[in-house]
C-alpha cells in the first residue's frame, strides 16, 4: 500500500488562499517583465506602466488632489523606478517598491510646496513646479543668482537637445503651462500620445541632468 503524497506547497496555498496565490502570480509576472526590461525590451516598461499606472495614480491622488499634478507625479514615479530598475531587489514585491517611490515623490512635492522656493529655471517655471528642479530657499548664498543662471542654461540646453516632438510638448507644457487636453488639440494628437511624449521627454531630461545637477 503506497503512502499518500502530500500536496505541493504552492498547490496548498492556491487552494487555501486565492488572494495570496494571485499575489504570488503577480510577483512572478513582474519578475519576468523586469527581466525583459533589463534585457532591453522597451515594451516591457510599457507593460509595467499599463499594469500599475491606475493604482499609483489613485494612490497619489489621495495625497495630492490636483489631477494634472497627480498625472505628472505618477509619470515621475515610473521614470525614477525605471531609472533604478537594476537596483531593484526581487526579495520584495515590485509593487511595494513602486509605491514607496511614489510616496516619497509625493511627500517631496507636498513638502516643497510648503517651503519658500526659488526656481533654478525661471523662464520655464510652471505652476505645477514639475521639472523646474526647485530647491528650498533656506539659506543665503552670495552667488545664488549665478548658480541659478548656470542651472537655467543647463536645463535649457538639455531641452534643446531633445528630439523635436518631445521638445515641442515639453515647452508647451512648461513654458506656456498648457493642459494635456490643450496640447492634444493644438497638435491634433490623442491625449495618450501627448502624455507618452511628455513622459519620454522627462525621462530623457532626467537622464541628462541627473548627474550634472548635483555639481551646482
Amino acid at each position: 500500500m503506497s503512502t499518500p503524497t502530500r500536496p505541493h506547497k504552492a498547490a496548498r496555498v492556491k487552494s487555501s488562499s486565492p488572494l495570496l496565490q494571485r499575489k504570488l502570480d503577480s510577483r512572478s509576472e513582474d519578475s519576468t517583465i523586469i527581466a525583459e526590461a533589463l534585457a532591453g525590451h522597451d515594451r516591457a516598461y510599457q507593460r509595467l506602466m499599463d499594469k500599475y499606472h491606475d493604482a499609483i495614480f489613485n494612490f497619489i491622488y489621495r495625497m495630492v488632489r490636483d489631477r494634472e499634478q497627480v498625472e505628472d507625479l505618477t509619470q515621475e514615479a515610473f521614470i525614477k523606478a525605471f531609472a533604478s530598475l537594476k537596483s531593484f531587489n526581487e526579495e520584495y514585491a515590485f509593487s511595494t517598491w513602486l509605491y514607496k517611490i511614489a510616496t516619497n515623490n509625493s511627500i517631496d512635492y507636498i513638502r516643497k510646496k510648503k517651503l519658500q522656493m526659488f526656481s533654478i529655471d525661471k523662464p520655464i517655471e510652471s505652476k505645477d513646479s514639475d521639472f523646474t528642479f526647485e530647491l528650498p530657499d533656506d539659506s543665503y548664498e552670495a552667488d545664488r543668482e549665478l548658480i541659478s543662471d548656470q542651472r537655467a542654461v543647463m536645463l535649457n540646453e538639455a531641452i534643446d537637445q531633445l528630439p523635436e516632438k518631445y521638445r515641442l510638448v515639453i515647452r508647451l507644457r512648461h513654458v506656456e503651462e498648457r493642459s494635456y487636453e490643450e496640447i492634444a488639440k493644438m497638435l491634433k494628437l490623442p491625449i495618450g500620445t501627448v502624455k507618452a511624449h511628455i513622459f519620454r521627454a522627462r525621462e530623457l531630461l532626467y537622464k541628462q541632468l541627473r548627474g550634472k545637477i548635483r555639481h551646482y
